[in-house]
């Protein structure tokens, strides 16, 4: 696929002057919505007794977040392509922000799940656009700065979130402290809508031309395309996020695939007319896209399950405290913030090296955390030896995630950027929701017939498992690459060589 982007020689690219600032700003959003996340997690059981909520009313807070998220991500980021992202930013900022209100005002458990849904569309909304206007203001080494900058903040806020959510919750007491978990978004959210509002370029919004024949018209927004799409995720995610559903609701799957089929055949169908579809099928072609989704998807499917996997195990399993499950955390986090600002300044030169040394620290974490749990069940280690196990995968994670992104997206014209950084956003919510449903499950089948150190050695299993087949992938991506030493950056101009 060609772009006028694609050709556009490096050396006539102007940075923008205002290109930090408007990193600064997608780097508080993206850290407001992490610790939204990760502060949820720590309020549950408050929410549980304040509104007398059930355990199916508990797991829609979670899940009904995630499910709207996936739903809109890759409409939306084809929206931010044609629209401005500048604008569909701070429209899903607001969204988010109002949703934040409305949940901490909840009078019960349906307006919280509620809020939570809104939540969900407003993140959905403005996570393809921040990767899109990464790819669109950065180039070179300089994108690859911005994506670590992004692993950073990432790092950051899952370090910080539960210990914020835990003081929170101490100082504003059952009714009032779940209620600050949601409404420690608002001033951050205003903050931002502000200083967006005065640093984005103009236009915000570029309405698309009234002619329904143009690329550029409300056509190209492509809205069948993008309902079919919608349909298919929520198909595919819902039987994994409603696990008290009926065994029916699983048939969703097979009507997953031929939505997702129905939704290709549609796709190609507007390519052929001449029309500009949401997505360019052309793109899974470029190599380095398809096999850093297929990366991405994996890594999530598998590593995104060892945090349940450790607070289950060190709560029910050991008998710790909530809180003191939330410190077997920190260290991981924090080096996963430090590592991706390490690989950030050096994706360009060393490429999809960095992401497999990445993916075999995180092996060696999952194999010396499975020792350490066979260890502490005969009283030869104590589990705090998790923390630094838990630290191969909290740098793996940083070697991983940012710079798999910017590799990804490397060669991906910028017209695309908003709607291709959401198909590989759409990958990790599909693998998290699959992998969370899959290896829990396998764990607490063990469960009930063996321990908890035999059930947290399957579980780790499983999941080394997978990461090995991602290794395999990033191997066979490094192999392909055309010249060793060149990588190229089609987005911004030619080759050019590491050092």
């Amino acid at each position: 696929m060609t772009s006028s982007s694609a050709s556009t020689p490096a050396q006539s690219h102007r940075p923008d002057p205002g290109r930090w600032r408007i990193l600064a700003v997608l780097l508080t959003t993206i850290f407001m919505s992490l610790i939204g996340v990760s502060i949820v997690n720590v309020a549950l059981p408050s929410i549980h007794v304040a509104l007398d909520a059930t355990q199916s009313d508990m797991q829609w807070v979670l899940s009904g977040y995630a499910l709207t998220f996936g739903v809109v991500l890759v409409a939306a980021g084809r929206a931010g392509d044609l629209m401005g992202r500048g604008g569909l930013f701070l429209i899903g900022v607001a969204l988010f922000t109002l949703a934040s209100v409305a949940a901490g005002l909840a009078p019960d458990a349906t307006w919280l799940n509620g809020a939570r849904f809104v939540q969900g569309v407003g993140s959905g909304l403005l996570n393809p656009q921040g990767l899109g206007m990464i790819q669109h203001y950065f180039r070179g080494a300089e994108r690859g700065r911005a994506f670590g900058y992004f692993g950073t903040a990432v790092g950051f806020s899952v370090a910080i979130g539960p210990a914020l959510g835990g003081l929170l919750i101490e100082l504003g007491g059952l009714e009032l402290g779940w209620r600050l978990t949601f409404l420690v978004n608002v001033p951050i959210g205003l903050v931002i809508l502000v200083l967006g509002y005065r640093w984005f370029p103009r236009p915000l919004i570029r309405w698309p031309s009234a002619s329904a024949s143009s690329a550029s018209g409300w056509r190209s927004l492509d809205p069948f395309g993008a309902l079919l799409l919608g349909l298919a995720v929520l198909a595919f995610l819902y039987p994994f996020v409603e696990s008290h559903a009926s065994p029916l609701t699983w048939l969703l799957l097979p009507l997953s695939l031929g939505l997702t089929a129905a939704w290709i055949a549609w796709e190609r169908r507007a390519t052929r007319r001449g029309l500009s579809p949401m997505v360019d099928l052309r793109i899974f072609s470029t190599a380095s896209f398809s096999n850093g989704v297929l990366i991405m998807a994996l890594y999530f499917l598998g590593m995104t399950s060892v945090w349940v996997l450790v607070a289950l195990y060190v709560q029910e399993g050991l008998g710790m405290s909530a809180l003191l499950s939330g410190l077997f955390g920190i260290p991981a986090a924090l080096l996963s913030s430090w590592a991706s600002d390490w690989a950030g300044r050096r994706v360009m030169a060393y490429g999809r090296r960095i992401v497999i040394i990445g993916l075999l620290l995180a092996l060696a974490g999952l194999v010396l955390s499975g020792v350490v749990v066979g260890l502490q069940a005969y009283d030869l280690a104590s589990a705090w030896w998790l923390l630094l196990t838990l630290s191969f995968i909290g740098v793996a994670q940083g070697l991983v995630i940012s710079p798999n992104q910017a590799l990804t997206l490397m060669d991906v014209p910028l017209d695309y950027a908003g709607s291709s950084g959401a198909i590989m956003q759409t990958g990790q919510r599909i693998g998290t929701s699959v992998g969370i449903a899959l290896i829990t499950a396998v764990v607490f089948w063990i469960l009930n017939r063996s321990s908890w150190p035999t059930a947290m050695a399957a579980g780790l299993a499983v999941i080394s498992i997978i990461v090995l087949i991602a290794l395999r992938v990033a191997i066979k991506d490094q192999r392909d690459r055309q010249r060793p030493g060149v990588i190229q950056d089609r987005s911004s101009g030619p080759a050019t060589q590491n050092t």
